[in-house]
């Protein structure tokens, strides 16, 4: 029979222990319900790398997890300083969980500014590991350290583990031939070892990881290994660690199938291949390097085998120019950025409105205006998307609401251009295309059928009997003109950006035309069949949450919170922002008050309010950082009770 215990630090997290038997001589093991670790150090430290290989292992664990990967925008910080901190926080649970949580149990410091940047985010009683051999005089004065903080009693409310990290790995690599520089560089291997042990995470694909990574340096990868096991070993062996824990599976969070753990920009990327292999279309990328998109081009890149082509152009403009010429000769056209290149891509766009074609812009939101934040995660590109091009240029918006669901998101995103031939913007950020969390493989029988009928002749017939082909004449349906691909005998039509007229496609300056060509785009747009938003309304709520992208796993976790607490509140997430589902309207007048929480000035909320006329209540963040659940939980306590 197991006694229940908790120390501060679990008790602050709302971490469940059960101490455990062992035997005489061994170490105390305690299983825990949920864990925060945090990696911080410089970034070169490899803190990123850290953080995902021990996110790997603990995806083939089991367990449910989420993180938050947080790194410099210079490719090169100066070392040891603030701004050059570099950190990855993973929360891995029992359960499942929906963000990568608010404060550290763990934090792992690799030097004073790591330490003085992250150690106000700790609860009082949290676990921090602290590399000693980097607290020098000089490296302490550089971030403000008028005494050392492991010696003037300003750590008391911590469990500080002082550890030698630098030291302890150049000894295990001694017997090799490295200098001491390039034996110090595997010092974030000996951290991932020793919290691999204190948590009982598994070795082997670490092991084989390194070898693969360094497959041409044997002797760097033999090294690397050899680091890790001797942050394993003094894990076992040392005093000051007494104690490891276990966190058992997610057996119960997940539906049976196969898993992987994702990152949002590869289930991204993985979705953007399975949508053209379902519309047996070649997929094509024409793209410029930006952050934090340019992981979908380095992963397209990989496969050619499903008839993926990639263009890196020279600029932004040249990226989605190739690619709107794809969508013209037949192909799933794609165009991948950030908000300052939307801006560069934004009378492209318009062409594509104006020729109707379908074209995927995925624009992956960082921090603006202009170069802003390039490395920190916003919400602020809804607008742009909706309004930013010039005339009446009407697109339809998809915005995803985990790492996961980017895989889903994009197969959407495909279905509406293809159907509807209209550009589509998918809006991500970079805190759902850095974040991961365990994905699961869906079967092929699963993905919706998104095949295409080109037009292969005359569809009209003159008053004269003559049979021709209109380039604008359009499905009664779905009001998309047809698709004629280049080179098809008797499919010639004009293209270009002028106004064309109905039917014909030819150029028209008539005003009546158009005021119909106008009216025509938007009532497409409006028209594309999107489902009914769901509430989740247990209680009979008089207060509704309202979301959309990535503050859905702070938004329900918070709602989880307040449910707990005797509150009742309703929440609802959007996926489809232009058009709005159908039933938004009847939703939000159900309700007495209506909370929108957003990392942006409350531009979801102006839709909203514009639209319908409801008082729709902005609760913003613009701090380059996802929401914490426990603020938000606050936020929603203070509107009920308001």
């Amino acid at each position: 029979m197991t006694s229940q215990v908790s120390s501060p630090a679990e008790q602050a997290d709302g971490a469940v222990v059960a101490e455990q038997r062992k035997p005489a001589g061994a170490k105390d093991v305690r299983r825990l319900d949920r864990v925060i670790i945090r990696f911080a150090g410089d970034s070169g430290d490899g803190m990123q790398l850290t953080g995902d290989r021990f996110t790997s292992e603990t995806a083939s664990f089991g367990n449910d997890l989420s993180t938050l990967p947080n790194f410099p925008a210079e490719i090169r910080a100066p070392a040891g300083t603030l701004p050059g901190v570099s950190s990855f926080q993973l929360h891995f649970a029992d359960h499942d969980i929906l963000t990568p949580g608010d404060a550290p149990n763990v934090l792992v410091a690799m030097n004073p500014a790591a330490l003085k940047a992250n150690i106000g985010d700790l609860p009082r009683g949290a676990e921090v590991i602290v590399n000693t051999d980097e607290f020098t005089k000089r490296a302490m004065q550089k971030v403000g350290y008028d005494t050392s903080p492991l010696e003037d009693g300003s750590l008391d409310g911590y469990n500080v583990h002082p550890v030698p990290l630098t030291t302890l790995t150049v000894e295990a690599l001694k017997e090799f031939d490295l200098t001491r520089k390039e034996a110090e560089r595997s010092k974030n291997m000996f951290a991932l070892g020793l919290l691999s042990w204190m948590y009982h995470r598994p070795t082997e694909g670490t092991e084989k990881f390194l070898k693969s990574k360094f497959a041409k340096k044997p002797d760097i990868a033999a090294a690397n290994i050899a680091a890790f096991r001797a942050g394993w070993n003094f894990g076992e062996t040392t005093e000051d660690f007494a104690v490891s824990y276990e966190v058992a599976p997610a057996a119960k969070a997940f539906p049976p199938g196969v898993y992987r753990n994702i990152s949002g920009n590869l289930a991204l990327a993985y979705g953007l291949i399975a949508a053209a292999r379902q519309a047996d279309l070649p997929l094509f990328l024409g793209s410029y390097p930006i952050t934090p998109a340019s992981d979908i081009l380095h992963e397209l890149s990989k496969h050619k085998n499903f008839g993926v082509r990639t263009f890196q152009a020279e600029d932004e403009i040249a990226g989605i120019g190739a690619a709107l010429g794809a969508a013209f000769g037949g192909s799933l056209a794609v165009t991948t950025t950030s908000g300052p290149g939307v801006a560069l891509k934004s009378e492209t766009i318009g062409l594509a409105v104006s020729l109707e074609l379908p074209l995927l812009i995925v624009d992956i939101q960082r921090g603006g205006p202009s170069t802003g934040l390039p490395t920190k995660t916003e919400q602020a590109d809804l607008l742009q998307a909706m309004y930013g091009r010039n005339g009446e240029a009407p697109v339809p918006v998809v915005a995803p609401r985990t790492p996961a669901d980017c895989f889903d998101a994009a197969l959407e995103a495909a279905r509406i251009a293809l159907t509807y031939r209209t550009p589509v913007f998918l809006l991500s950020d970079g805190y759902l295309a850095n974040g991961s969390e365990p994905w699961r493989i869906p079967e092929l029988d699963e993905l919706p059928d998104l095949r295409v009928q080109f037009a292969q002749g005359p569809n009209h017939t003159l008053d004269d009997g003559t049979e021709v082909f209109w380039p604008y004449k359009r499905d009664p349906h779905t009001l998309a003109r047809p698709w004629a691909i280049p080179g098809t005998p008797g499919l010639e039509h004009r293209i270009g950006g002028i106004e064309k007229e109905d039917g014909t496609g030819n150029i028209s300056y008539a005003p009546a035309n158009h005021d119909f060509m106008v009216r025509t785009r938007q009532a497409k747009v409006d028209g594309v069949d999107v489902p009914d938003l769901e509430v989740d309304d247990p209680d009979g709520a008089k207060t509704l949450v309202l979301g959309w992208g990535s503050t859905y796993g702070p938004i329900t976790a918070a709602v989880r919170r307040v449910r707990k607490a005797g509150e009742p509140i309703a929440q609802a997430h959007l996926r489809h922002l232009n058009p709005f589902p159908r039933n938004l309207g009847a939703v939000l007048r159900r309700y007495e008050k209506v909370v929108i929480p957003e990392m942006n000035l409350g531009q979801l909320a102006t839709l909203v309010r514009a639209k319908y006329l409801v008082d729709a209540h902005s609760y913003n963040q613009v701090n380059g950082m996802p929401f914490k659940a426990e603020q938000l939980a606050t936020a929603l306590k203070e509107a009920i009770d308001g």
